[in-house]
């Protein structure tokens, strides 16, 4: 089956009559897909309010986020969403069965979506100003997303993966007081988390499986559990700083045969996998946590005094035992 490959991020090309996926030439404005699905956006009225990007400055209507795409990947798409909406309106039971490449795919149009529009933002705003330097990547994030978008190909083009999955995805039991749609991202790293009816999501995309391995003493005793809204918002909190650490790059051999596109994720060599991330700074852990806990209103100093560690809802500090979430008299 011929079949060709896509690599945006080579010459930074985006724009609006080239498929985001393939690179094919669109013949219509209105070849697009929402980044948001229209069900989500119904099921938790999120037409009118806006989506703050990377740069905090800007934000942009939630239906307006959209990725110019051809009928075949939009078709694809489509079917991808549909077993996504029925297992999240199911709840955790059905969410836990679903294949961890469909929950990628699902989680890396989100992902990309949002990228792919801080990226023209950014693409804009320096060819508008002369005195601002031409917008560039450095080569680890043109390989990083580069990589990333390949994978996210497999929606439409032969892919195996092979070795460890090229990332972590974890989904936990999470309660919540209301219906609620508590979604984040952090593209620079390709970090994920979602939380609504009675689950929770969360993924770094490209971290080959280190993450999840460096995670799995809390990920063990978390599961089976119900946890409350802030322990969740701790272990999002918890991933996306470990991937932040991440010193070694994710390694990945590609094989591009005749009818499939081959790649292999290299492990982590278990004898040097603590070396692949640096030191653990409780100090710095605290701030990314402070953000996390804005809706307790927890902040940074308040998490930690030195020299103890920082404030914890997942574990005690003295025994390593888990909370129980019943134990924790915060709203949730």
């Amino acid at each position: 089956m011929p079949f060709s490959l896509f690599n945006p991020f080579e010459t930074l090309y985006f724009n609006a009559e080239t498929c985001f996926l393939t690179g094919e030439d669109l013949q219509s404005e209105n070849d697009q897909v929402c980044i948001f699905s229209d069900w989500i956006l119904d099921r938790f009225s999120l037409k009118n309010k806006k989506f703050k990007m990377m740069d905090q400055v800007t934000a942009i209507h939630y239906e307006d986020l959209k990725l110019p795409c051809s009928a075949a990947v939009k078709n694809a798409l489509n079917i991808l969403d549909e077993e996504i909406k029925e297992a999240f309106n199911e709840g955790f039971d059905a969410v836990e069965k679903i294949a961890e490449e469909s929950l990628f795919l699902w989680m890396g149009k989100l992902v990309y979506g949002v990228l792919y529009h801080d990226l023209n933002l950014e693409i804009r705003r320096s060819a508008k100003n002369p005195k601002v330097k031409e917008f560039k990547l450095s080569p680890l994030l043109k390989e990083r997303f580069g990589k990333f978008h390949l994978m996210l190909q497999s929606l439409v083009v032969p892919m195996e993966f092979k070795g460890n999955k090229p990332w972590s995805i974890e989904v936990v039991k999470l309660k919540y007081s209301q219906d609620t749609f508590n979604y984040k991202d952090e593209p620079t790293n390709l970090n994920f988390s979602l939380g609504m009816n009675g689950f929770g999501i969360i993924a770094c995309l490209q971290d080959n499986g280190a993450v999840g391995k460096k995670e799995k003493d809390i990920l063990t005793k978390v599961s089976g559990k119900i946890l409350h809204p802030i322990q969740f918002e701790e272990l999002c909190a918890r991933f996306l700083y470990s991937n932040y650490l991440l010193k070694k790059r994710p390694q990945h051999l590609v094989e591009v045969q005749d009818e499939k596109v081959i790649i292999e994720s290299l492990p982590l060599p278990e004898t040097i996998a603590d070396r692949a991330f640096g030191a653990w700074d409780d100090n710095m852990f605290s701030r990314v946590l402070a953000e996390y806990w804005q809706p307790w209103g927890f902040t940074k100093d308040q998490i930690i005094t030195p020299p103890d560690s920082p404030l914890s809802f997942l574990e005690n500090d003295y025994t390593g035992v888990f909370i129980e979430p019943e134990s924790i008299k915060l709203p949730f």
